[in-house]
């Protein structure tokens, strides 16, 4: 008699920059547009990566890719692919350590109140 395990799908790691090379106004300019920086603000929170369609945007799937690759490219988020699904997670002690105290600030400034 055969016995067949499932296997877990492998975890394939996107490519993302050395911060050491990451430009400070890099990082901001990636904070400066309200999706990315929502999504910034959903990583914080999380206590493990996030599942990329998790997030509920309300934007196209092209879009909402070329946002989750901003922010990869800008040294915010790390990315793994698992089977079919896409993770992102926030590289905080990474970021802290090359810019200290910027994204604690940015995370700690008050949200806007939305328009009426």
């Amino acid at each position: 008699m055969s016995t067949h395990f499932r296997r877990a799908p492998a975890k394939k790691a996107l490519p993302h920059p050395d911060l050491r090379e990451i430009p400070v106004y890099l990082v901001l300019r990636a904070l400066g547009e309200p999706l990315r920086l929502g999504i910034v603000r959903s990583l914080a929170r999380a206590d493990r990566p996030m599942n990329c369609s998790s997030f509920g945007l309300s934007v196209s799937k092209s879009t909402s890719t070329y946002h989750f690759k901003v922010l990869r490219e800008s040294g915010l988020i790390s990315q793994f692919e698992e089977g079919t699904s896409r993770y992102s997670e926030l590289r905080e002690t990474e970021l802290e350590q090359r810019f200290p105290g910027l994204l604690t600030a940015i995370l700690a400034a008050e949200e806007p109140a939305a328009a009426e």
